[in-house]
């Protein structure tokens, strides 16, 4: 995933709820989380798909979680009971308030888990019972796992944008995914 697309006119200060699955426990973030997320920032397989590389510090972890994203809200999320951090999911409001953009990052022992579609299906519920009409996510079109997740979850593919990304892998094209309330199912 790659994240943040947009410049936000939406209104910050929407609050970050806590969520819960069977599983998982999504909360707002906070400065202690940036030790157990440095396990995702500094891997290549997770960070290859962002526009960053890989972080090689934990200061450089904890600095990228301290910049203000306004309008943009991130759960991260933990595997219940524990409450170390295993990824997040972040959310940031678009046009009118009412199409918001999805990005998600997950430690590598997350992986293949169901983790990232519980935890991206719990904050969809969210988004949409605040009244959002339409979700988007922004996706490297050589990233199979995260499209699938997306897929499965009802995203559709709504179009391609070649070399829109310059990224720490060189120039890279995007493919964009939507999901409309009314065509959402959990397909986590």
């Amino acid at each position: 995933m790659r994240w943040p697309r947009s410049r936000p006119t939406a209104p910050a200060g929407r609050p970050t709820p806590v969520l819960t699955t069977a599983r998982l426990r999504l909360r707002p973030e906070a400065f202690e989380d940036a030790e157990a997320l440095h396990r995702a920032y500094s891997d290549a397989t997770s960070m290859r798909w962002w526009t960053h590389a890989p972080f090689e510090t934990l200061d450089q972890t904890r600095a990228d979680l301290a910049l203000p994203r306004p309008g943009w809200r991130r759960w991260i999320v933990t595997c219940l009971p524990s409450d170390v951090a295993i990824g997040f999911v972040a959310v940031g409001e678009k046009r009118q308030g009412n199409v918001s953009e999805v990005g998600y990052l997950f430690v590598p022992d997350a992986r293949g888990s169901g983790y990232a579609g519980e935890a991206v299906a719990a904050v969809i519920g969210q988004i949409f019972a605040e009244g959002q009409r339409k979700i988007v996510a922004d996706v490297d079109p050589d990233n199979a796992a995260s499209r699938r997740l997306l897929e499965r979850l009802g995203f559709r593919l709504e179009g391609m944008l070649r070399g829109e990304w310059e990224t720490h892998i060189g120039v890279r094209d995007t493919a964009l995914y939507g999901l409309l309330r009314e065509d959402r199912h959990d397909g986590a």
